[in-house]
């Protein structure tokens, strides 16, 4: 666990309150979900709410005041040793007022009396309208009841304002200690997968492998899986999101495995893909180093100088010219690039942004509609592949073959960093690993 920076959630809550200028914001986290009967999922905080508190406790809200005098406030659960016995610590408002540097915390069962109160008079509402329907009710509840004291002078917020849109903003750009996070869960995703590597061989199932990765990331402090791990032997891997992860693992067949951790909510999203037996083929060599020559074209494009979709273009390019030369699209660059018939192997883009969320906050285009520039900052996938099914229009020696090589990759002053560089990749290294 990194040290907790109350400053920086703290600059965080004043940024935002900076570019709202004046009104009132209310972030809720996420719920407790049942899984089945009284059993529930592991619990995972709203991101949003987070970001702005580095709060993990469920039943909890900020509030943000701004104008002449910002005011930040938080409502959670309250302290109650009964419960602790059961579900384990609380902080209660007192203690996190003053752990979390909150300007004031009151208990989550005082929400209806004081959310109406801090609402009036207040110009705006930010809130993220729709994307929870009882949270929607109750905020819809607060502004009825500030309305009907109209009569008394009192103001409701005459609009309301997607607060989300606000906070990606501020997502987007990764801090100094954001980005340590992100390089020590990279770190340890990578060593997973390295693991991973060693460990396959002909006979052992798709699920053995995705143990070994669950074993690393615990071993090395991180809390959670950050998705769901796609380990997908031969064909599998075709099947961009297959996750049953229940198939014998066969000799001859490539192994494509997509996973990454999560670090103190910071996530990590790496795919290797390798021969089951530790030698490539000669048709799987010859698409996997198209592949990675499409992802190095791509890393090399990534810079503060190139907008959001340089990566992906280059990568384009360069499988394009690969599908023509070994016979899976017939024409010049151009005639495929506009036809569209590469996306029968490659039918996906080649990146995304990364950070509390795998597929994480942020436009990728401007209100104009052009693409956003990278900046110094941002955290990015870059993920070309290729996958080929069996087709009356393709070589039969490439059928099933699936292929992904992706990356985490940090824009810098200078140009850019692959913080998941120590997950090998390269033919002669994987084929080394496997054999010792």
């Amino acid at each position: 666990m990194h040290e907790f920076p109350l400053q920086e959630f703290s600059r965080r809550r004043q940024q935002l309150m900076s570019t709202m200028q004046a009104g009132i914001a209310i972030i809720p986290t996420a719920p407790e979900v049942t899984r089945n009967r009284d059993s529930h999922y592991p619990y995972r905080f709203d991101s949003y709410f987070y970001y702005l508190t580095g709060f993990k406790e469920p039943e909890a809200v900020l509030v943000l005041v701004a104008g002449s005098e910002n005011k930040s406030i938080l409502f959670c659960r309250d302290k109650d040793i009964e419960r602790e016995i059961w579900d384990g610590f609380r902080y209660g408002p007192e203690a996190t007022r003053a752990e979390f540097g909150f300007d004031e915390a009151y208990s989550i069962n005082q929400l209806d009396e004081l959310l109406p109160k801090l609402m009036a008079n207040q110009p705006a509402l930010f809130y993220s309208l729709g994307t929870d329907a009882g949270w929607d009710t109750k905020v819809t509840g607060w502004l009825n009841t500030v309305r009907a004291q109209t009569r008394s002078g009192i103001q409701a917020p005459a609009t309301v304002v997607d607060v989300r849109q606000h906070i990606d903003n501020l997502r987007l750009v990764k801090s100094p200690w954001e980005i340590d996070l992100m390089r020590r869960s990279a770190e340890i995703a990578a060593s997973a997968h390295n693991r991973a590597i060693r460990m396959a061989k002909p006979g052992k199932w798709e699920y053995e492998l995705e143990a070994e990765f669950l074993h690393e990331f615990y071993r090395q402090g991180a809390q959670a899986p950050a998705y769901t791990s796609i380990v997908a032997g031969g064909a599998n891997a075709c099947t961009l999101h297959y996750n049953a992860n229940n198939a014998e693992l066969k000799d001859g067949d490539l192994l494509l495995i997509d996973a990454g951790c999560e670090l103190d909510g910071y996530a990590s999203d790496i795919t290797r893909t390798f021969p089951v037996n530790g030698r490539f083929s000669s048709p799987q060599k010859d698409l996997y180093e198209l592949v990675l020559a499409a992802q190095a074209a791509a890393i090399a494009s990534v810079s503060s100088h190139h907008h959001w979709n340089a990566p992906h273009e280059a990568a384009l390019n360069v499988l394009v010219d690969g599908f023509i030369h070994y016979g899976l699209c017939q024409g010049t660059r151009d005639e495929v690039l506009e036809n569209g018939s590469y996306r029968q192997f490659y039918m996906h883009r080649t990146g995304h942004w990364l950070g509390l969320d795998v597929h994480d906050a942020g436009e990728y285009k401007t209100p104009a509609g052009d693409w956003v520039m990278l900046q110094a900052g941002n955290v990015l996938t870059v993920e070309p592949g290729c996958y080929v099914r069996p087709a009356d229009n393709v070589p039969a020696h490439f059928w099933n073959i699936g292929i992904r090589i992706e990356d985490d990759v940090l824009v810098t002053e200078s140009g850019r960093e692959v913080i998941t560089a120590a997950a090998i990749k390269s033919v002669a290294d994987i084929e080394a690993l496997m054999r010792g």
